[in-house]
């Protein structure tokens, strides 16, 4: 079992920034694919950026260009630095953690981001 523990969320200002951190109770071996989502009020868990084990990344269009994903080894940790943020940037996010069949999520952080 691997634990997530998301962090960094608050509230900002539009333009603003922030970096959210998941903190993994374990360390990232093998084949794995880490990921982050967002779910806004009514609305379904939308996936945001990943990051693979080979450090290939992609990003859903709407934060390409504006947000980072990236990760250290040493602390268990995948980030997420978001910048230029704007309202609809505003969700619950959370942090995933897949490996074949086994997955896990953090518990979530909430970003709100104010006009």
């Amino acid at each position: 079992q691997v634990r997530l523990v998301e962090s960094g969320g608050g509230w900002v200002q539009a333009g603003g920034s922030l970096r959210l951190s998941c903190a993994a109770s374990a360390r990232f071996v093998g084949i794995y694919t880490m990921s982050w989502y967002r779910q806004a009020p009514g609305e379904q868990r939308k996936l945001v950026a990943t990051m693979t084990s080979r450090l290939n990344t992609n990003y859903t269009d709407s934060v390409k260009g504006r947000f980072t994903i990236s990760r250290d080894n040493a602390k268990n940790t995948v980030y997420l630095q978001m910048n230029s943020l704007k309202p609809e940037d505003t969700a619950v996010y959370y942090c995933n953690y897949v490996s074949g069949r086994i997955e896990y999520w953090g518990q979530g952080t909430q970003v709100t981001v104010s006009s």
